[in-house]
């Protein structure tokens, strides 16, 4: 039995229904930010009580990427919000903009904003007012939108003399979900030093229950370590974390952008299907306590003969 049969066998709570999704929704932005967020609303046209999760996405993308995983969460009951930052390509916002070395921070801040206007966003869909629970909020993000959304879980940036700079936490996150997100800087490449000073993070604070998945071929140019350096965010992270380790990953994680990205270096839609469910089930138990569905996942990945990952907690 494959692992997508296995799971759904177990878990029942693994039907799906139909998504409405809203975009452009505009959300004003005061500062020195310079462009309205503009964001994607993606939810199920049924259910109440609806979880919310925030993406940030990849450098360059907007908020029409990622559809393998914004579609499948809307579909298995989450309402899920892609704002577009500001080093989208959509934009066009030149490396020599003054803007450019605080897009880090920018993008924080745009999820933040999202956090502020859900009520905004929740108008802005027809059929779901009334039907989002605000109160269960989760963030997640990729490569650039993981080491972005992992600062609202507790990660600090380092300033250069190695003291940890502010506290961006946000307890109304209740959990996240890293994908290919940046380890610790003592082994950046000269380069990636000198252009990104805010690669460098401490995982001491990030007490957030979070999971983190990580490709073992993931080869980063911005790093002089293998692909280990994508599971510091596991190792040297406190709390209630999991790890899960796909085999033959690279950075896209078989294609989780989108389908026939050309981007994609290591397409196989079994991994993004593994992906899929794994984290949906970790959604499921950190939102809606759903402990069941989880272990029935995880007992799924451990005990499929051709397993694409492994898994490991905390």
């Amino acid at each position: 039995m494959s692992y997508s049969n296995a799971l759904t066998s177990r878990n029942p709570a693994d039907a799906t229904t139909a998504v409405v999704s809203v975009k452009p929704v505009v959300l004003p932005t005061p500062g020195g930010r310079g462009e309205d967020l503009h964001v994607r609303v993606s939810a199920p046209v049924a259910g109440d009580d609806l979880p919310v999760v925030v993406f940030s996405h990849g450098y360059g993308w907007s908020m029409d990427g990622y559809a393998p995983l914004a579609d499948h969460w809307a579909a298995h009951g989450f309402v899920v919000v892609q704002p577009t930052h500001l080093d989208s390509r959509i934009l066009g916002i030149p490396a020599e903009d003054p803007r450019t070395p605080q897009i880090w921070r920018h993008r924080i801040e745009d999820v933040t904003r999202v956090l502020d206007g859900l009520d905004i966003l929740e108008a802005s869909v027809p059929g779901l007012a009334g039907r989002v629970d605000p109160s269960r909020v989760a963030v997640a993000g990729h490569s650039w939108g993981a080491q972005t959304v992992s600062t609202l879980l507790g990660a600090r940036v380092l300033d250069a003399d190695g003291t940890p700079g502010e506290d961006m936490s946000d307890p109304r996150v209740k959990a996240g979900v890293l994908m290919a997100l940046t380890g610790l800087g003592d082994d950046l490449t000269p380069f990636a030093a000198e252009h990104f000073p805010f690669m460098k993070p401490s995982f001491d604070t990030m007490t957030t229950p979070a999971l983190i998945v990580a490709g073992d071929h993931d080869q980063s140019h911005l790093s002089t370590r293998g692909p280990d350096w994508f599971t510091d965010p596991y190792t040297h992270s406190p709390g209630d974390k999991s790890l899960l380790t796909l085999f033959g990953a690279e950075h896209s994680l078989g294609g989780i952008v989108g389908h026939e990205v050309a981007e994609t270096t290591d397409e196989n839609p079994a991994r993004v299907a593994l992906i899929q469910h794994l984290t949906t089930a970790f959604l499921r138990r950190a939102l809606l306590g759903d402990d069941a569905g989880w272990k029935a996942a995880a007992t799924a990945l451990e005990e499929d003969r051709a397993a694409l990952g492994e898994l490991r907690s905390k």
